[in-house]
């Protein structure tokens, strides 16, 4: 086999229509062997002839598509250092755009020999146990396909999971089913779009492994947030089995949803790996460069995990930082997704123990020309000390608000609080995020999310249920805001099932009417359960597939107008924050808020936690954010009334001078959107049900201004 020189960069292995450019990092090596098999596993070993930059390189003539491959690395094998090379053990290219086969767990995937000291060397062949690379057809005709760039301000997220939103799907192909083909089949899109959603938030698709402790307890990494692949759709999720068919499977997935106008945002997992601590396997970086990879203890042999995953990335190392952005760029440029969810994104701000904004992860995103325009949401915690930050992210990010869950659970739960928190909430937030110039879309709303309960369990359940996982139901988060409403579970008593359906109305209303951007838990719509667990991560089976043969159609309905009310009415989805004050210069005011009595919320009232009653003027008239076309915004006004007490509230509606007449639209007491809509008068004297929210459209269809009053709105509070 000719073998030449070839190129360091790119890294990975590159097919150019006459053969394969090879090329790896790592520091530390002393030497580096490229291995290739043929279809019956027979290895072929040649030496890596030329190293560049630290990065070890070579072409090969013939090598095509479809070839599968590994690396060999030799160098120090010293733990007391943080190195840990072995050339028994076959690596997994980080740069690999396609993977074939999954692992067998067997002593040999170790770098250690069981019952014996972790810093003594297993010379045991890895090679029958671990996947392959393989070389990938780079060519793909993507007939026009573009970036979408949705707005922020319209945009409404549905987070799902690829196999488990199609798996049960009795309507597509059982060949297909859990694939990326099934997300893309005709029957899940149509689904998504009369849903009405502008972006699926696909759960981790990085290719990742099923962690040995699962596979013992015949168990799977359901989430699959154990991420080896930075380049790598997951192969389990691919119909077509033929080494390296995945990639063009995942693009044909992006092109279909495109065509339907939906975007894809990843969930990416930069901030660890699936090889562990110091006990864990030897499958990719671990061997390649040990102590350039990963962050180290003061005691080199073990490392830093602020992720309790066992290890985190080294986010001070260039090429690692350099492997990250060349991730980034892959995905958005050769797969063209639109953006990520970064996993635990605090921890990739850790340069030393602190969190720090303005690291160089954070510094790299903000210039790269690419990255910088795509979608862009953290999840602003990890467990460590320092680690929560909602809120506390660059002006290019969006953020999972978690303040935003946690208050808007409690309000509904009846728990004390104050009307001022709510208010932030309600209104995007701007305690968090108006100071570092950012608008209401920095945050990402949710109820729910994989993470927990799903929305019908919040109401189901006041304790988890995670027996199947085999953990003695010490996993899981036990602090839920959850209420069962009187029954743990199931049950067959009409008025508890009727409140708790009236609670999932309320809590998706408020979802939808909020300013900010709304992320719905893919299955809320319909119901799905389960059964308590909130913490499904090894569920790959029943407990998380969507059942689509038990749906609440009626929930399902409720969702799709909500959905649809929030793209027709701008008033509802705002680019811009509410001022509560005259706008420029006048006495005309966007928002207001009153309290039972028809009469506008008194300062002192924000402060009152036993407080669990408002009512929100929205003015659609004011809205000072023009179309990209400077065309003025207008729209209807809406008032909106929260009842979170256990008792119905008589509320009086406010004068003429807010509206000449008001039209009901929403109420969740009586099962959600009104067939017979209700006309009301000002002041009129409405009657709210327990627990639950009325919307009022107005019907005055002449331009007016509102005089408002000189009450405190809860910006107003937060920003004296």
């Amino acid at each position: 086999m000719k073998i030449f020189p070839g190129n360091p960069y790119p890294l990975g292995a590159v097919y150019d229509g006459y053969g394969t450019n090879f090329s790896i990092f790592s520091e530390i090596a002393e030497g580096v062997e490229l291995c290739l098999f043929d279809e019956n596993g027979n290895q072929t070993r040649i030496a890596m002839p030329e190293v560049t930059g630290y990065c070890w390189h070579a072409y090969l003539p013939k090598v095509e598509p479809g070839q599968r491959y590994g690396y060999r690395v030799h160098g120090p094998w010293d733990p007391s250092k943080g190195h840990r090379c072995n050339p028994a053990k076959l690596l997994i290219d980080p740069y690999t755009k396609a993977i074939e086969g999954q692992i067998e767990w067997d002593e040999g995937v170790f770098p250690y020999r069981f019952g014996e000291n972790p810093d003594t060397r297993n010379d045991t062949d890895s090679a029958p146990f671990v996947p392959r690379c393989v070389v990938h057809q780079p060519y793909f005709d993507w007939d026009g396909d573009r970036r979408l760039q949705v707005p922020w301000h319209e945009t409404i997220i549905y987070e799902t999971h690829v196999k488990g939103f199609t798996a049960r799907d009795p309507d597509i192909p059982p060949e297909i089913r859990g694939t990326y083909a099934g997300l893309a089949h005709p029957v899940a899109v149509d689904y998504l779009k009369q849903l009405g959603i502008t972006a699926v938030e696909l759960m981790p698709v990085h290719h990742f492994i099923h962690d040995q402790h699962l596979v013992v307890r015949g168990l799977r990494n359901y989430w699959g947030y154990n991420s080896i692949g930075y380049f790598t759709p997951h192969n389990e999720y691919a119909f077509d089995k033929r080494p390296g068919a995945v990639v063009a499977e995942f693009k044909q997935m992006i092109k279909t949803l495109h065509q339907a106008d939906i975007e894809v945002i990843l969930d990416v997992v930069y901030n660890h790996t699936g090889e562990g601590n110091h006990l864990g396997p030897m499958l990719c970086f671990k061997g390649i460069d040990n102590a350039c990879y990963y962050r180290l203890a003061d005691d080199p042999r073990y490392y830093m995990d602020y992720t309790g995953c066992g290890n985190s990335l080294n986010m001070r190392h260039p090429h690692v930082l350099q492997l990250l952005m060349d991730s980034l760029r892959y995905w958005v440029l050769e797969m063209h997704v639109d953006g990520f969810r970064f996993d635990l994104a605090s921890t990739l701000a850790r340069e030393l123990h602190d969190v720090n904004r303005l690291s160089a992860f954070f510094d790299l995103i903000q210039q790269d020309p690419v990255i910088s325009q795509v979608k862009l949401i953290a999840e602003p915690w990890d467990i460590a000390k320092g680690g929560y930050q909602v809120g506390n992210f660059p002006p290019l990010w969006t953020e999972w608000n978690g303040k935003y869950r946690d208050c808007i659970r409690d309000f509904w739960r009846g728990q004390q609080q104050t009307l001022g928190e709510f208010a932030f909430r309600f209104t995007g937030s701007s305690d968090l995020y108006e100071n570092t110039s950012r608008l209401p879309y920095a945050s990402i709303n949710f109820i729910t999310a994989h993470d927990g309960f799903t929305l019908k369990d919040l109401v189901s359940y006041n304790e988890k249920h995670n027996a199947a996982n085999g953990e003695d139901g010490r996993d899981g988060e036990s602090h839920n805001r959850s209420w069962n409403y009187g029954v743990e579970g199931p049950t067959d008593d009409p008025d508890v099932t009727a409140l708790r359906l009236r609670q999932q109305r309320n809590l998706l209303a408020t979802l939808f009417l909020s300013q900010g951007v709304p992320m719905l838990l893919g299955g809320d719509e319909i119901g799905r359960t389960q059964h308590g667990n909130n913490n499904a991560y090894c569920q790959d089976n029943e407990i998380s597939w969507y059942d689509w043969e038990n749906v609440d159609e009626a929930l399902l309905g409720f969702c799709r107008k909500l959905v649809q009310m929030r793209a027709e009415h701008p008033v509802l989805r705002r680019r811009g924050w509410f001022q509560g004050k005259g706008i420029h210069g006048s006495e005309v005011k966007d928002i207001a808020w009153f309290g039972s009595d028809g009469a506008q919320m008194a300062e002192e009232a924000w402060g009152n936690g036993l407080i669990n009653t408002i009512g929100i003027f929205l003015n659609g008239q004011t809205i000072p954010n023009p179309y990209p076309r400077r065309d003025p915004v207008t729209d209807d006004s809406f008032f909106i009334l929260f009842n979170a007490h256990h008792e119905p509230r008589s509320f009086i509606l406010p004068g003429s001078e807010w509206g000449a007449c008001w039209i009901m639209v929403i109420d969740t007491g009586q099962n959600g959107f009104l067939e017979n809509t209700r006309t009301c008068a000002p002041e009129e004297t409405l009657e709210v049900a327990a627990m639950s929210v009325t919307v009022l459209q107005c019907c005055d269809t002449q331009k007016r201004t509102f005089m408002m009053g000189s009450s405190a709105t809860a910006n107003e509070l937060g920003n004296n």
